[in-house]
């Protein structure tokens, strides 16, 4: 009986399913053998030779492969149907040879399904191949070129930029595209420009809106209303005139369903409609696929077969109507270049069930497969039917001219199930329109802008009093005295941040990364700190700033988008078997090394004057007063400087230690930028940014007071208490937690009792003649830490050291039972959850129909007994045991459903570290 082996369990039992008892399936666990993280484990000098090791996890899944095929010598690989798959099963193959699992005699076959269904299965195994030597080389080359640029690229990372994680082949081309972005956002100079419009009413009293497009006989582009004086006049020459409907244009237009999914365009749209991050859609995805709900998900396919399109096209008759089913399949042309992406695109693998009817438990795969289901059927589907209408509207004098536009829906089609999300808000106008016919009069409406108004107003700094006279008017709307013609302020916007999905969709559009990687790279620049998540927008940290930075000047090629697109196209023809990867990774490694070389003997000083230079225009912007940018605003003779440290790069102060100033890398103003509050006492006191977190502080270190006075800014559960934000911190307010460590006085045995803030939260702690460690007591409110007095104090430490590890409040017995045969008090308390019994550390609740009152010693002991059972603690001695009997006969090995001996499972190691596979 054949040995099958798939990548996981879940898709091992779906495919055992339909194999039956007649093949033995077992899960490989993902990757089984790595690189080992060392030098040498690709050897530059002998045509890149890779050393490869099994990780500690997957020895046991190799293992129990190679016991499997002690008995069954035929192997099917059955892993994912990609370039990784393909590797995972040259790995398995590989290993087990060297093992001597795999004799001469053993028959190994490559079997791909592109769905778990058993269709799909069935085909599979009817149609055998060989592991595909092309797709193989490309993944090698692949992880050859992550490992040599990650083992050589890091250290100098590490070397030269205290702070910094890693490098890698993907992943520093997807942070500059994230840094460049910010860079643009940071520069863009808004520029002002107003829009006005006016509610208009028909003969028939039904209310629609115009906008502005002619002014003085000629045609209004986007700039051309700079400001509110000249809005004040395009308003007044519009309610200065009558109307009238000069044209009314009504055009048939169409909308056609967008393609089936591939892995990039899910991953963007789960982001839209859900929020949902690459790597959690990937993961629903999985578990969907192994399943066998849909066909495999890591794809560049948008092709779909032929059979499921007719299934797609019943279903459609049958749920909508044949009136929805196009006269023929629409056809959507593949974007795959080669072998490895030559599938189809993702879909259910059965049309008929939606999610509803798959009663799938993880919200996640059921939002996720209904969006599925929804995309493949209205990929089908017939296209939506409008009607586009635009009506211009005139002055008698041809001075003013408006335009209002908007659409019917005649049939709905494919939007009837799904429309495709958009990134950004567009300014696509869908209202309807009431019936409008030429030459009639277009009149003032009787309803008013003014909710419009007050709502634009509201974005405004004030209200500008010189309006003219019928006029209401704000610093950013304009609006008529008849309250129906509206001017409003707009400024350009500069370019948005990323998203996960506009992220995914750009290095799509430059041919950065493929399907399997773009999860795992966007993953991996936030888990390095990198990036980070802000209401599904993308945001570079300072330390990913700097690691940019210093690519773009000493990597820059390796960072090139057009650089990076083509090594993916050269990896592209190696995996179609059209060019050599040992000559692929020559060429790269001749290059990268001799930057390496170069690098290396850089001095970190030099480094940072580099870095200083290349992001002047962002540290040191002009000042309002014209001052010099570079001079520190803090003692006014040092010149400024890029700095790093362990947690990122930072500006300061050329004169330490003498002066201490420092701010981030964002720029003067910007958060955690160090701030005079005032001064007290001839001290000045200031609020800085610390490694961990803001904190106060009384003056600057001298020789003489290396650690001058510091107080942190009060926190609870991570968050700052009311009040006592960064930017709510005054003067006084810093002076007040100055004074902590504050003394509320003597105790009478003695020594100081003393009120503090501390990790958990405001304390007060004395340490009596003889203790070895000082007694602290909680504090519930932040202000009790200033206010708390003597008497309250005394009360509480005694109170702590009567009930030590009890808190403020010790549990009192309810009921004392008396000791235990083992040993210790037997009791009884109320607890949260009802009346428990306690002994020693087990505390055992009483069932609902016993009173504390009625318990016995025999009931209580059982209820210990049972609950120390099932909390493997200490329990109750146990008696002595019988004599041991003569050991029955050895029993014959029990045979498994496959109908082999199942042998004896050897006891399990320690495993170290999950061993972690690249795909940069």
């Amino acid at each position: 009986m054949p040995v099958v082996v798939v990548e996981s369990p879940a898709k091992a039992k779906t495919i055992n399913k339909y194999l039956g008892p007649d093949y033995t399936v077992l899960a490989s666990y993902g990757h089984v053998r790595d690189l080992p993280a060392k030098d040498g484990s690709v050897d530059t000098d002998n045509e890149f030779d890779m050393t490869w090791e099994i990780g500690n996890d997957s020895r046991k899944h190799v293992s129990a492969i190679a016991e499997a095929l002690k008995t069954d010598n035929a192997l099917i690989l059955a892993t994912d149907p990609d370039r990784e798959g393909e590797a995972i099963s040259w790995h398995l193959k590989e290993a087990l040879t060297k093992r001597r699992s795999i004799k001469k005699d053993t028959a190994v076959s490559r079997v791909t399904f592109n769905a778990i269904t058993k269709a799909a299965v069935t085909e599979a195994m009817n149609n055998p191949r060989e592991i595909d030597a092309p797709l193989v080389e490309a993944y090698l080359a692949r992880r050859a070129l992550d490992y040599l640029v990650g083992f050589n690229l890091s250290p100098v990372l590490w070397r030269k930029l205290p702070g910094a994680r890693s490098a890698g082949r993907v992943q520093s081309v997807c942070l500059r595209l994230i840094v460049e972005r910010e860079m643009e956002i940071e520069a863009f100079d808004a520029r002002e420009y107003w829009q006005v419009k006016a509610l208009l009413t028909t003969p028939r009293g039904q209310d629609y809106e115009a906008r502005l497009t002619l002014l003085g006989g000629r045609k209004l582009d986007r700039f051309d209303i700079p400001n509110a004086t000249e809005a004040e006049l395009a308003v007044q020459a519009v309610t200065s005139r009558k109307l009238f409907i000069d044209s009314v244009e009504a055009r048939p237009g169409s909308r056609n369903p967008s393609a089936p999914f591939m892995t990039s365009t899910l991953q963007q749209e789960a982001s839209r409609k859900f929020g949902m991050g690459a790597r959690v859609c990937m993961n629903a995805a999985q578990r969907l696929y192994e399943a066998g709900h849909i066909t495999y998900m890591r794809t560049d396919g948008i092709d779909m077969a032929p059979e499921a399109i007719g299934a797609c096209r019943d279903a459609i008759a049958d749920r909508y109507g044949k009136e929805y089913v196009p006269q023929s399949p629409r056809i959507y042309k593949n974007k795959a270049k080669n072998a490895q992406e030559a599938h189809e695109c993702i879909r259910p693998t059965d049309m008929t069930k939606d999610a509803a009817s798959l009663k799938l438990r993880e919200e996640d795969q059921r939002k996720l497969y209904d969006l599925i289901w929804k995309r493949t059927l209205a990929a089908q589907m017939e296209g939506a039917r409008l009607e586009r209408t635009t009506v211009d509207i005139r002055s008698q004098d041809g001075q003013v001219g408006l335009r209002a536009t908007g659409q019917v829906v005649l049939f709905d089609g494919f939007l009837r199930v799904y429309e495709e999300g958009r990134d950004d808000v567009a300014e696509d106008d869908d209202s309807r329109l009431p019936q409008i016919m030429q030459g009639e009069p277009a009149n003032f409406a009787k309803a008013t802008l003014q909710a419009q108004y007050d709502k634009a107003a509201e974005r405004g700094d004030s209200v500008v009093e010189d309006a003219k006279p019928g006029m209401q008017k704000s610093s950013s709307a304009v609006l008529a005295e008849n309250g129906a013609v509206l001017g409003t302020q707009s400024f350009t916007q500069p370019p948005p941040r990323y998203t996960e999905a506009t992220l995914v969709k750009r290095m799509e559009e430059l041919g950065i990364g493929r399907p399997s990687t773009y999860a795992s790279v966007i993953t991996t620049i936030q888990e390095r700190e990198y990036v980070r998540k802000e209401q599904n927008r993308l945001f570079p940290e300072d330390k990913g700033r700097i690691v940019t930075i210093f690519l773009l000047n000493f990597f820059r090629k390796y960072v090139g988008y057009e650089f990076t697109a083509e090594l993916e196209n050269e990896l592209d023809e190696v995996s179609a078997g059209e060019m050599d990867y040992k000559a692929v990774l020559a060429k790269f490694w001749r290059d990268f090394s001799a930057a390496i070389s170069e690098t290396s003997e850089l001095r970190i000083s030099e480094v940072l004057d580099v870095l200083d230079d290349a992001l002047a225009p962002q540290l040191y912007p002009p000042r309002e007063d014209g001052s010099d940018p570079r001079i520190c605003p803090k003692c006014g003779q040092g010149r400024l400087h890029l700095k790093t440290s362990r947690t990122g790069g930072f500006v300061g102060c050329g004169n330490y230690p003498e002066c201490t100033y420092t701010r981030p890398i964002a720029g003067e103003g910007a958060d955690g930028e160090e701030k005079l509050l005032g001064e007290h006492e001839g001290d000045e006191i200031w609020l800085k940014a610390g490694r961990f977190g803001p904190y106060v502080q009384r003056g600057e270190p001298t020789p003489e007071n290396k650690k001058p006075p510091r107080a942190s800014l009060p926190k609870k559960g991570g968050a700052y208490l009311p009040g006592w934000a960064p930017e709510d911190v005054t003067l006084e307010k810093a002076i007040t937690l100055l004074t902590l460590p504050r003394v509320v006085g003597t105790h009478p045995e003695g020594g100081e009792i003393k009120s503090n803030l501390g990790r958990f939260g405001p304390y007060i702690m004395h340490q009596a003649e003889g203790e070895e460690k000082p007694t602290y007591v909680n504090l519930k409110e932040f202000q009790e830490v200033f206010e708390i007095g003597m008497n309250h104090a005394v009360e509480l430490i005694a109170h702590k050291r009567a009930n030590p590890g009890r808190g403020r409040t010790a549990a009192k017995a309810i009921r004392e039972m008396g000791d235990h045969p083992d040993g210790g008090k037997i009791s009884v308390f109320e607890g949260k959850y009802g009346p428990y019994v306690k002994w020693d550390k087990v505390n055992a609740t009483l069932p609902k129909d016993v009173e504390p009152a009625d318990l016995t010693m025999e009931q209580a002991l059982a209820l210990i007994a049972e609950k120390s059972a099932k909390k493997g603690g200490r329990k109750p001695a146990a008696k002595k045991p019988a004599a041991k009997k003569a050991a029955p006969k050895k029993a014959a090995p029990r045979k498994s459903a496959a109908g082999k001996a199942s042998a004896k499972k050897p006891a399990a190691k320690k495993t170290a570290a999950k061993q972690a596979s690249s795909d940069g």
